[in-house]
C-alpha cells in the first residue's frame, strides 16, 4: 500500500459528497446540494471511516422530509441504475451510497420497519446493506428473516448476498446481532448452491463465522450440502476449504478430514532453519516429508512470536498442498520478518518455527531473531 494512503479519504471526500448531493439535487428540486456538501465537509476530515458514514446521514435527514414516507420516493429517484446484474463477482458498489443505509435504519427501524426493508432491497443493488439490516434484524428478527425468504429467491445476487452477508454472526464493522446461530442456516440451505461466487463466497464466510463459536454445526451443514449434492463440486470445495479456514490452521481433525486430508497420516518429517535472523532479514526455512507415495498433504508452518513482557504468540501461514511423490516430499520458503509492519511490531528473542502437516505439528526448529542491523 503506498505511503500515505488514506482509506476513509478515498471513499468519502469532496467529490464524492458533491456526486451525492447532485443525485439528491437532480431527484427534488428543493435540495440545497450546495448547503449539504458544505456541512458535511465541514466535518468529514477529522472524522473516522464509519464516523463520516454517520455525519452524512444525519446530515441528510435535515435536508429530506422529516417522515420517512415522504422522503422515501425522493430517496428511491435518486438512486443511480442498479449495479451490472450480468456480473457475479467483485462488484461491491459504490461506499458513497452506504450512509443511505444508515439514513433509512435511523429513520425508519422503529416506526417503518416494512418501508425500511423496501428500500434497503433497492439500496443494496448499488451498495451492499449488510451493516444497514442489522438494527433491523435485532428489532425485527421474525420479520426480517421471513422477508429474506424472499429475498434468497431474488433476481439480484446482491439482495441474494445480503440475506446471508447480513446475518453473519461476526460480520466485520457491523453491530452484532443476537439471533441463535442456527436460525439463518435453513436461508443459507438456499443460497449455498447459488450460482454467483459473490454470494458462495458470503455462505462461506459466514459459517466460518459459526465455526469459531460452534464447529460442529458448521461442518454438520457443510456435510448435508454434500450429501444434497445441489451445488458443483468443484464449488463446493472451495466453499468448504474457506468456510474451515480458521479451524484447518487450528489444526482441528474433522476439518482436515473434510478437505480431504488424513490427520492421522504416518510420516517423517524434518525442518531447518538458521540459527539466527535480523528484523527486516528473510527466515530462509527447508523441510523434508517422508511417507506413502501419493498421499495428500496440508502443510502449513507456525511461526512463535516473542511478545512484549516475555508472552509469545503463534500465527499460523499457508505452505503447500501436495502429494509425496517417491515417498518424499521437500519445500522451501522464505519468509520475511518485516521490520515496518504497522499491525504487528516484532521483538527481538527466541522464536520458534513449527511444521504443521494435515493439522498436526509434526517438527520444529528454534531460532533467535535479533534486532535490525
Amino acid at each position: 500500500m503506498a505511503s500515505g494512503y488514506s482509506l476513509k479519504d478515498q471513499l468519502f471526500n469532496r467529490d464524492k459528497v458533491r456526486y451525492l448531493a447532485g443525485l439528491f439535487s437532480a431527484a427534488e428540486p428543493g435540495f440545497d446540494a450546495s448547503a449539504f456538501e458544505s456541512q458535511v465537509m465541514a466535518e468529514l476530515p477529522a472524522l473516522e471511516l464509519k464516523q463520516r458514514m454517520t455525519l452524512i446521514a444525519q446530515v441528510l435527514a435535515g435536508h429530506l422530509p422529516k417522515a420517512l414516507p415522504e422522503a422515501a420516493p425522493v430517496l428511491l429517484r435518486a438512486l443511480p441504475p442498479p449495479l451490472d446484474p450480468r456480473k457475479t463477482d467483485d462488484d461491491f458498489g459504490d461506499f458513497i451510497f452506504a450512509p443511505l443505509g444508515e439514513y433509512v435504519a435511523a429513520q425508519g427501524v422503529e416506526a417503518h420497519p416494512d418501508l425500511s426493508l423496501d428500500l434497503l432491497e433497492e439500496l443494496t443493488q448499488r451498495f451492499s446493506m449488510e451493516w444497514a439490516i442489522r438494527p433491523f434484524l435485532n428489532r425485527w428478527p421474525a420479520e426480517v428473516l421471513l422477508r429474506m425468504q424472499g429475498w434468497a429467491g431474488h433476481s439480484s445476487y446482491h439482495v441474494r448476498r445480503l440475506v446471508s452477508e447480513g446475518t453473519r454472526p461476526r460480520l466485520p464493522w457491523g453491530a452484532a446481532v443476537g439471533l441463535p446461530l442456527a436460525d439463518p442456516l435453513p436461508l443459507l440451505d438456499r443460497l449455498h448452491s447459488d450460482p454467483a461466487r459473490y454470494v458462495t463466497r458470503s455462505v462461506a464466510n459466514h459459517l466460518n463465522d459459526i465455526a469459531k463459536k460452534d464447529p460442529e454445526l458448521a461442518m454438520d451443514r457443510l456435510q448435508s450440502w454434500r450429501e444434497a449434492a445441489v451445488q458443483h463440486r468443484k464449488e463446493l470445495d472451495w466453499m468448504t476449504a474457506h468456510a474451515l479456514r480458521g479451524l484447518v490452521k487450528a489444526g482441528h481433525p474433522r476439518a482436515v478430514a473434510m478437505l480431504g486430508y488424513d490427520p492421522e497420516l504416518t510420516l517423517k518429517a524434518l525442518i531447518a532453519a538458521p540459527d539466527t535472523v535480523r528484523i527486516g532479514e528473510v527466515l530462509d526455512f527447508s523441510c523434508r516429508l517422508e511417507g506413502a507415495a501419493g498421499a495428500p498433504v496440508l502443510v502449513d508452518y507456525i511461526l512463535h512470536f516473542q511478545r512484549p513482557g516475555g508472552k509469545t504468540s503463534a500465527k499460523v501461514f499457508k505452505l503447500k498442498q501436495a502429494r509425496i511423490t517417491g515417498g518424499m516430499l521437500e519445500l522451501g520458503k522464505r519468509h520475511r520478518l518485516k521490520g515496518d509492519a504497522t499491525t504487528f511490531k516484532l521483538v527481538p528473542g527466541p522464536h520458534r518455527i513449527e511444521l504443521m502437516v494435515n493439522g498436526k505439528v509434526r517438527a520444529g526448529a528454534a531460532f533467535e531473531l535479533l534486532p535490525p542491523a
